[in-house]
């Protein structure tokens, strides 16, 4: 079997699996778990032949097949494979996440009466990432690109009943469609100046300095990422996103939806180098949202959002990597992102699922979790570290290519990218690194070893939940230190290797957020203790405190009754102080969004509406009304008395009589 075959199988096998999973839901209910487990799975040996394969062949050496779909009479629309080092791994991290949640589900929604359609939608989103990381053509992989977007749309809408799973739906697609919209023009126009839709081409292109506008085409496609890897301004529907199952949120965060905008930058990044104003953009993006998010995930309660804002802080270290130029460090971190935040998530679910329901998801109100998940409890602290970037951990040697990388740009070792923009993310890095380890500690603390009421007992997890932690742990505690050495055959030859400077100031600002938390943690716990039952919990904001809640139930609406709850050992209110308040908010950038484009279309429509009613339908009634009029004057001169229409016949003639008379006599 050839290569170009086993890559057209794996995305088609997960797409079959939807297919047959709609249509045998309700008629054969028995067949509707197979259908889900079975061919991710297959599609994950496939797709990891196929990177044997390409192993065997050079993981550098790409490997190209395409066939014209259609004649357009202008730049053509083929379909075409374009297998290399970056995607061949991309799918098979992809295959082996979709497949992990897929067996958790099994376990996890065994009681939802929507199973089945969750479970096709599941494997058509699989099905959609893996055709934009093999598609070799940019509209081939737009079809990829866009049935993500639906596909989150019903996904993180599961639990439709609540209107916070509605409004969350809505959220993620509308804001994820600002992006596209951008980023569709951007394609025509990189399409139009290349003369091609193909990659290979448009590279080609570039490279002979064959595009007429790099940095406005550049700018266009970055709108599109923000939205689909959830980069500032653009990252808010992210955390909301939180209301869909637990399970949906690991695919998403780890191999699909948001990855894929850091895919296409790292697969088009010569496009963007060609404008330094693009790169340094890029730069300040990712600075940005490495920056707020970790202050964000610092002051969040509900476990899920905190991952979700830790989400949208390593996206920006990849999108940081891919700004100074290194591909192979966003990718790698891509990778081993993908294996710790999906095992994370899952372990949250477990904790959630022990609990019976989702309140549990506040970490204020989680008390002593350590014996009654054992399999959480150690399968989360592997991933915790492996986030912190503390080593021998995945995280460390992924997280240090990128501070390595942004290193040798702002010392002027390598040309890829502006001096300003390697100096922009290695600090911003190194700032987000000890925010990391902070929130990881809080979690950790909070979940585990936390002072909140202990929630009835609902029995232990099905085995393919627990199963799975055990899986994902593996990649999580020895990809980083087995793939650095190996990768740089697969990434352009690039090193990867961590480099003392960023590894001694990485590893150590992260030890210090972890103590200076674990530190706080105490003493809150202490101040905690000594307080009476019932007091309002002694922070820097005092009654703004109240004000707080009130936020986080309105940034929070999945689990707004219980994100309001104030732990009084919580060392993040500590750590922030006053702003605390800001961060738990999301620095109240849906109010920003609100006042600048909800309110003013909301006031156009407003207009409109009124135009319409009392101008437009006052027009309208006014030309009905004048036939109507006449009309019924007519209708009342139809009486159908023949004495009465004889009478006005005679009338009329002795008027027309008289008329001639008056006339003749004045002639």
């Amino acid at each position: 079997m050839t290569t170009t075959t086993l890559a057209v199988l794996v995305p088609l096998l997960p797409f079959l699996g939807a297919a047959a999973g709609l249509l045998l839901g309700r008629t054969a209910p028995g067949f509707v778990r197979p259908l889900a487990v079975v061919p991710p799975l297959a599609a994950l040996a496939l797709a990891a032949v196929a990177a044997v394969v390409a192993v065997r062949q050079g993981g550098d050496a790409a490997i190209d097949a395409a066939t014209e779909l259609t004649p357009t009479g202008s730049v053509p629309v083929e379909l075409a494979l374009h297998i290399d080092g970056f995607a061949a791994l991309v799918a098979v991290l992809v295959c082996l996440v979709a497949s992990c949640v897929q067996i958790y589900s099994t376990g996890y929604l065994r009681d939802d009466p929507r199973y089945p359609s969750y479970a096709a939608l599941v494997s058509l989103f699989t099905s959609a990432m893996l055709l934009v990381v093999y598609s070799g053509d940019l509209m081939v992989l737009l079809v990829g690109w866009e049935i993500m977007g639906i596909c989150s749309y019903f996904l993180v809408g599961h639990y439709w009943e609540t209107p916070e799973a509605r409004a969350a739906s809505i959220k993620a697609f509308l804001v994820t469609k600002l992006g596209d919209v951008p980023f569709l023009i951007g394609l025509f126009a990189l399409a139009t100046d290349a003369g091609s839709f193909r990659i290979t081409r448009i590279l080609g292109a570039v490279a002979h300095g064959g595009l007429d506008h790099p940095t406005l085409i550049a700018l266009l496609l970055l709108a599109g990422v923000a939205g689909k890897s959830a980069q500032f301004p653009l990252h808010t529907w992210l955390p909301d996103a939180m209301a869909g199952p637990t399970p949906v949120s690991a695919l998403i965060h780890a191999a699909t939806m948001v990855a894929a905008g850091v895919y296409f930058v790292a697969r088009l990044l010569p496009v963007f180098e060609a404008s330094q104003a693009a790169m340094v953009v890029l730069a300040a993006m990712a600075a940005v949202t490495m920056l707020g998010s970790g202050l964000a995930a610092l002051a969040q309660d509900d476990i899920k959002r905190v991952l979700a804002y830790s989400t949208i802080g390593q996206l920006g270290y990849m999108t940081g990597a891919l700004a100074v130029g290194d591909r192979g460090a966003a990718v790698f971190h891509l990778l081993s992102h993908g294996a710790f935040k999906a095992l994370l998530f899952l372990a949250a679910g477990v904790i959630i699922h022990a609990a019976g329901t989702n309140s549990l998801a506040a970490m204020s109100r989680m008390g002593q979790l350590r014996d009654r998940v054992p399999d959480a409890y150690w399968t989360m602290t592997v991933a915790l570290l492996a986030l912190a970037a503390i080593p021998p951990f995945s995280g460390f040697f992924s997280k240090e290519s990128v501070l390595g990388a942004a290193e040798h740009v702002a010392t002027g070792h390598t040309e890829h990218a502006p001096g300003a923009a390697g100096w922009v993310v290695l600090v911003a890095g190194l700032l987000t690194a000890l925010l990391t380890a902070a929130y990881a500690m809080r979690l950790w603390l909070l979940a585990f070893r936390g002072q909140g009421a202990e929630a009835p007992d609902h029995g232990r997890q099905p085995l393919t939940m627990t199963v799975v932690l055990w899986v994902l742990a593996v990649p999580s505690l020895a990809l980083g230190g087995l793939a650095y050495r190996s990768l740089p055959g697969w990434f352009d030859g690039v090193d990867l290797a961590p480099t003392l400077t960023t590894s001694v100031l990485g590893t150590g600002v992260a030890l210090v957020g972890g103590i200076v938390t674990y530190g706080a943690w105490r003493h809150t716990s202490v101040l905690a203790a000594d307080a009476p039952m019932g007091a309002v919990a002694a922070h820097p904001e005092g009654d703004a405190g109240l004000v707080e809640a009130e936020a986080i139930a309105t940034h929070a609406p999945a689990y707004g009754d219980v994100a309001a709850a104030s732990d009084p050992a919580d060392p993040g209110r500590l750590l922030l102080g006053p702003l605390h308040r800001h961060a738990a908010a999301g620095f109240h950038l849906d109010a920003v969004f609100t006042a600048l484009f909800v309110r003013p279309v909301q006031g156009a429509a407003t207009l409109v509406r009124f135009l319409d009613r009392e101008v437009v339908e006052t027009y309208v009634r006014g030309a009905g009304a004048l036939p109507r009029w006449l009309g019924t004057a007519v209708r009342r001169a139809q009486t159908g008395n023949v004495q009465t229409y004889v009478s006005a016949l005679l009338a009329g003639t002795v008027v027309l009589v008289v008329a001639a008379l008056l006339v003749a006599t004045g002639a």
